[in-house]
């Protein structure tokens, strides 16, 4: 993974002993609260609903075990014990004291991490594929373009101050498991006709109030163009984008307003000033970032095939774990291991010091030192042998994440929401804890099949909810809490918004709807291999309608 040079190093010690003046000016009174709030921001503090909340940035999920030791510190010295993942593959922590969060960040520095912008109307963390390097339908490792982005992005002068925030995703996979459609910018790393790397870019997907799908408006960009026109893109939106509403400022609704080809056109008339300047990538700058990148070298361990199938055999629950938990490598000997964060009637994303101490050892002995953050709140060991999944499940089991749920029913994304964000209008933890009870029989989620259900506890969509196969949005209506259901949603490369289903549903009905969906489905999917979203997408919103209001009418009528 990238390692900080001189600059780098210099840099973030220079933000820590500003944002440690600002915070000192900020107790003293000298500061005032809106004063001190575009400052915080800049340093990925946020104000919550009960204290302040820290935002750490994991650039595009790639984590040490020497970082994931360090967040355990963190959590421990200056936290309650935890933090949470995000679907930004960041993590937040959210009960440090003000006054300690300038230590806290000095520690991070002390492994190459930070939290500059993880929030503001700036480029936010770029995202990428969590099994990049690993996974076997990949073309190109996104990471190196994902870092070749976050240094350019970095406190850049013209783009620190955007009408919105900004988020980009990077995959380079077949398969798309970084969302890029709901992205300002979508990068699909691909090959042209003639071998070369490109990007198939994509513009105006977002979710909150108006989720949108990302138009293309570049079917292959070249490598080395890749800093000049994601650059076009930035001054487009930055002088068109709306600044006198914020609900309307992010450049989804500028395409929205304008069109894709309009947005094109202007994009290529910049383009075109900028595609011969010092911006184009050059290939030994290319091959540089490239190089921190490569994947370790994966001795043969030809005998894991024996030991698992003997495992698997003498152990069921193991079995369950490998055929949902552990994806086929590049490497046949190899698994890629998702370790969920979703334990059965627990919180989404969090995880405690000592499971975060416990993995870092895992990653060091079994993984190639290396970890990764999804956006759906997992955590990811990209290269384990499989002669030594059995040793890395015994030790999941030690410290409670050895939950085999990854894609299933119980494996929910969820916002914190009223628990803790200030701008929620209904929890999510509650919901998600009590559906992830309700179906938490092995058995039962293994009749089920593939099912993705993501929750918000508000309109600006932090858990994706639009792109849930089953959505879930807390809203407030006359004062108590209630959660709006859509349906067939998708954040892979077959993007879709998912639908209204109908009225709202009070948080003691929420899990019984939950179930009454899913119940419908079993009842009218073709056989057990179509799977949620291809049975929703055949027979479309009205048998669901039906089993939950009894009437089209009925469901229209509230």
């Amino acid at each position: 993974m990238y390692r900080y040079d001189e600059f780098d190093h210099a840099f973030v010690a220079e933000r820590v002993a500003q944002f440690r003046d600002q915070v000192e000016r900020r107790l003293s009174g000298e500061l005032s609260e809106d004063a001190f709030k575009p400052l915080r921001l800049m340093n990925g503090v946020y104000l919550q609903l009960h204290a302040y909340m820290l935002r750490i940035a994991i650039p595009y999920g790639t984590l040490s075990s020497r970082q994931m030791r360090m967040l355990a510190h963190v959590a421990r010295t200056y936290d309650r014990g935890y933090g949470h993942f995000t679907t930004r593959q960041n993590l937040q922590f959210n009960w440090p004291k003000l006054s300690e969060m300038p230590d806290a960040l000095a520690d991070l520095a002390s492994v190459e991490m930070h939290a500059i912008q993880t929030s503001g109307n700036c480029i936010r963390n770029v995202t990428a594929d969590h099994f990049a390097g690993a996974a076997a339908d990949e073309v190109a490792d996104p990471r190196p373009y994902a870092e070749i982005l976050r240094q350019w992005s970095s406190v850049h002068p013209e783009f620190s101050f955007l009408p919105r925030k900004f988020k980009i995703a990077v995959t380079g996979a077949e398969r798309d498991r970084a969302a890029i459609q709901v992205h300002d910018i979508g990068l699909h790393l691909k090959k042209n006709a003639e071998g070369k790397i490109g990007f198939a870019v994509y513009v105006g997907g977002g979710q909150g109030r108006t989720p949108l799908v990302a138009k293309l408006i570049r079917d292959f960009l070249p490598e080395e163009d890749l800093l000049s026109y994601t650059t076009a893109i930035m001054r487009v939106y930055n002088l068109h984008g709306r600044r006198d509403n914020k609900y309307k400022a992010r450049i989804k609704i500028l395409v929205h307003e304008i069109g894709a080809e309009e947005l094109a056109r202007q994009v290529e008339l910049e383009f075109d000033k900028l595609k011969d300047t010092e911006l184009k990538l050059p290939e030994t700058d290319v091959q540089a970032i490239a190089a921190y990148f490569e994947p370790p070298a994966l001795p043969e361990r030809a005998e894991g095939w024996e030991s698992l199938a003997r495992w698997k055999k003498a152990d069921a629950a193991f079995a369950r774990w490998v055929q949902q938990n552990v994806q086929p490598h590049r490497n046949p000997d190899y698994g890629m291991v998702t370790i969920s964060l979703k334990p059965i009637g627990g919180i989404p994303g969090d995880a405690t010091d000592v499971q975060m101490d416990a993995v870092a050892d895992i990653a060091e002995e079994y993984a190639f030192d290396e970890i990764r953050v999804s956006h759906e709140q997992n955590l990811i060991l990209p290269h384990v042998a499989l002669a030594d999944l059995e040793a890395v499940y015994r030790g999941l089991v030690a410290i409670g994440l050895e939950t085999a749920n990854a894609g299933l029913i119980t494996d929910i994304i969820a916002c914190p929401g009223l628990d803790y964000c200030a701008l929620a209008n209904a929890r999510s933890i509650p919901v998600a804890q009590e559906i992830s009870t309700r179906f938490g029989s092995p058995e039962r989620q293994a009749e089920i099949g593939e099912l993705k259900i993501k929750i918000s506890g508000c309109i600006n969509a932090c858990g994706h909810h639009h792109v849930g196969h089953i959505g879930l949005l807390g809203v407030e209506k006359k004062g108590a809490e209630l959660y709006q259901i859509t349906l067939g949603g998708s954040g892979d490369e077959n993007t879709s918004i998912g639908e209204i289903i109908g009225r709202g549903f009070e948080p003691d009905k929420v899990t019984d709807a939950i179930e009454t969906i899913v119940d419908t489905y079993l009842g009218l999917r073709l056989d057990p291999s179509e799977i949620f979203l291809d049975a929703y997408r055949r027979v479309g919103p009205q048998p669901f309608k039906e089993a939950l209001y009894g009437s089209s009418s009925a469901a229209e009528a509230a």
